[in-house]
């Protein structure tokens, strides 16, 4: 059976987005305090290390958020033209 998703929800679209990014970026950011602690002189310094823990995920999230809203926005446009994203669906049972 064939499906057409021809509207998404943009303020919630761009909510989920935001979060996955925060959520993917923090794990990136502590990978990369663990590196930038190896070099010389500790990379940015103390504060400059603390302030990109707290900052990148913050940044990832507010610009997930808007570039997501965005990306809804000109979807729905586009999709209300030439139609959506279409995919095919199944039943499947119970593991």
């Amino acid at each position: 059976m064939k499906k057409q998703i021809v509207r998404v929800s943009v303020f919630q679209s761009a909510k989920v987005m935001a979060a996955l990014y925060v959520a993917m970026t923090i794990p990136l950011m502590l990978i990369g305090a663990l590196f930038m602690s190896r070099l010389p002189g500790g990379g940015m310094g103390m504060f400059g290390g603390v302030m990109m823990l707290v900052l990148m995920p913050v940044l990832y999230g507010v610009f997930g958020f808007l570039f997501s809203l965005l990306g809804g926005w000109i979807y729905n446009m586009i999709a209300s033209q030439i139609g959506g994203f279409e995919f095919t669906t199944e039943e499947v049972s119970g593991s």
